[in-house]
């Protein structure tokens, strides 16, 4: 094999991270994972529905739009649970555009979408993605949760009223409450209770693994089972409970599913023109209504997708490029079966993280499902009761709301609380696409402030000679919005009429505007006669600074020279590669 041909191999198995998992798929996996993939298939279903109407189409639309991305991901996808799919997010942006028009606006919007996202890709814009830190992660994983937990709410006590934003949900619960229906009420409650505990027999230690006999290892697999399937068996049984109900009473006393349209939708290009009132629109005059959304849609779609990789990922290392790339393919190819925008869900990838799911094959035995829906088992579907659905939802969110690190970040470091509880508040408040956008805003203006106010440390030292000095050490590398900074306190140090040392053991590097402000240090103090000696500067902090500098840049490789130039015995300039040494005089003045 040649050098080029490793390369390109290597290439394809990072871009298809499903050639470094198959090999090694077996029938356990394919287990965990076809439970999972049902129980993620029953959840998508109901929530399709919801979402188109939540974007102003037809119910089929929410279903045309969960399936494909399904079959993309398991390919090219890199974080086992994603599902990606409708979501309320894209909802909401597609309802803006959809508004007053037709479906084949919110399908021109799916196809744009994949083409931008396969442009972000190719000029790796996915870096921008890493400005979203672990803060900002945990206030959008939990403002998320949140907010799936409030808008499941009407289904777990059998309300009916419309929603929309986090406070808009709260305060139309609140005046509908008084119609709770108390049979989805106690069923939803029965099911969270069931789905809860269930959710711990898995850690049932009821056999020795070293001791155990073939019917105790029987019996404790049943349980990991029982317990991995919990979501898939709760929908099923009340699902059987209603049509129980209503085969013997005429009618089942739950808020249910009810009755979807089939048919698998046909695979055609994407309308690149259309009709509307009366008129044909052309493309051009299409790409004119969507306007921004053609950037905003993508954009969201990636933070949000990534975010939730994140917050997956298990502090693993997200490759950025390739979910812009997956996405990008499950929008594209979404756009020829009639999808609207999607991106990953976080109430699914939560089902599918809670339900055991292996690999990313999930999303194979999801996307049959919703096939087999669309085309034979819609009537099926019919008496899936919309608590349980809520139950199971509200059971695989409310572990992501993540409190417990609060304690340990204000430990560590308090600033991290700012961006996490920013984006939080601004999440509920002004909707998840909006939160991350002010949280990572909120980072890099920290990144700038902190940047801008570099650690430097000041300590009096005094020169075996007897000569006392000021020794400035800032404790990172200094850059254009720090050297105002940097200036102030080596001004104010020089006020002591003192000889300054500024120790550069970790200032690296620096740039053309900071290595100006150093230039015109020096010459200042060399106005005033003052001696201000550079010690321990590394060869790649003094290749940008000795041009800008001349010959007034003194900076001593060897401790025994400064010494001597502290004590006026040598004004000699040395050039090469400082070794890390201590500096002369090694206790403070007076110590």
């Amino acid at each position: 094999m040649t050098k080029s041909e490793g390369k390109l191999r290597r290439l394809i198995r990072k871009r298809v991270p499903m050639l470094s998992w198959l090999p090694s798929y077996n029938a356990d996996t394919a287990v965990a994972d076809l439970i999972a993939g049902v129980t993620v298939g029953l959840t998508v279903m109901p929530q399709a529905l919801a979402y188109a109407a939540l974007a102003g189409l037809q119910p089929q639309y929410g279903l045309y739009s969960s399936f494909v991305g399904c079959f993309v991901y398991t390919i090219f996808g890199s974080c086992k649970d994603i599902t990606i799919g409708p979501t309320a997010l894209m909802s909401l942006m597609t309802n803006q555009q959809v508004l007053g028009r037709n479906p084949d606006y919110a399908i021109l919007l799916c196809f744009l979408t994949g083409i931008v996202l396969i442009i972000m890709a190719l000029m790796r814009l996915g870096v921008l993605v890493e400005f979203i830190s672990q803060p900002v992660t945990v206030g959008f994983t939990t403002a998320t949760s949140v907010i799936i937990i409030a808008s499941q709410l009407k289904g777990l006590l059998g309300l009916s009223y419309g929603s929309g934003n986090f406070l808009s949900t709260l305060r139309a619960f609140f005046d509908n409450v008084h119609d709770t229906q108390w049979p989805d009420t106690v069923l939803g409650f029965s099911c969270i209770a069931v789905l809860l505990f269930l959710r711990k027999v898995k850690d049932l230690h009821v056999v020795d693994p070293l001791k155990s006999t073939k019917n105790e290892r029987i019996v404790a697999k049943s349980l990991w089972l029982l317990s991995t399937s919990r979501n898939a068996l709760v929908v099923i049984l009340c699902s059987c409970l209603a049509l129980v109900l209503e085969n013997n009473y005429g009618y089942a006393p739950f808020k249910i599913t009810g009755t979807v349209r089939s048919g698998i939708p046909p695979v055609q290009m994407p309308p690149f023109s259309t009709v509307l009132q009366n008129r044909t629109v052309h493309f051009g005059e299409m790409v004119s209504d969507l306007g921004s959304s053609i950037i905003l849609v993508p954009v969201i779609a990636v933070l949000g997708n990534v975010a939730i990789a994140k917050a997956f990922a298990g502090g693993e290392p997200v490759d950025a490029t390739q979910e812009l790339l997956t996405l990008a393919g499950c929008n594209l190819f979404g756009a020829f079966v009639s999808s609207m925008p999607v991106t990953g869900s976080f109430s699914r990838s939560a089902v599918n993280h809670a339900s055991g799911v292996k690999t990313t094959m999930g999303g194979v035995f999801t996307g049959i499902l919703l096939l087999l829906a669309l085309g034979v088992l819609t009537p099926y579907f019919y008496y899936i009761p919309k608590a349980a659905l809520a139950a199971v939802i509200i059971c695989a969110v409310i572990f992501m709301i993540e409190y417990e690190v609060i304690k340990p970040m204000w430990r560590a470091s308090k600033r991290d609380i700012l961006p996490m509880l920013v984006t939080f508040v601004v999440c509920l408040i002004s909707g998840v696409e909006i939160g991350i956008l002010v949280g990572v805003g909120v980072n890099i203006a920290l990144l700038l402030i902190y940047s801008a106010r570099p650690k430097i440390v000041t300590t009096h030292f005094q020169c075996e000679g007897g000569v006392d000095y000021i020794v400035i050490k800032p404790n990172s590398s200094i850059y254009f919005p720090g050297v105002e900074y940097l200036r102030s306190i080596v001004i104010t140090a020089g006020k002591s009429k003192l000889p300054v040392v500024l120790d550069c053991t970790l200032f690296e590097n620096t740039d053309f505007t900071t290595a100006k402000g150093i230039s015109s240090l020096i010459n200042d103090f060399k106005k005033k006669h003052q001696p201000l000696f550079f010690y321990n500067v590394q060869s790649s902090l003094a290749s940008v600074l000795e041009p800008i500098c001349s010959k007034n840049f003194m900076y001593y490789s060897d401790v025994e020279d400064l010494k001597q130039a502290l004590n006026g015995k040598s004004d000699q300039f040395i050039t090469g590669f400082w070794k890390n040494q201590e500096m002369p005089g090694s206790n403070p003045a007076g110590k």
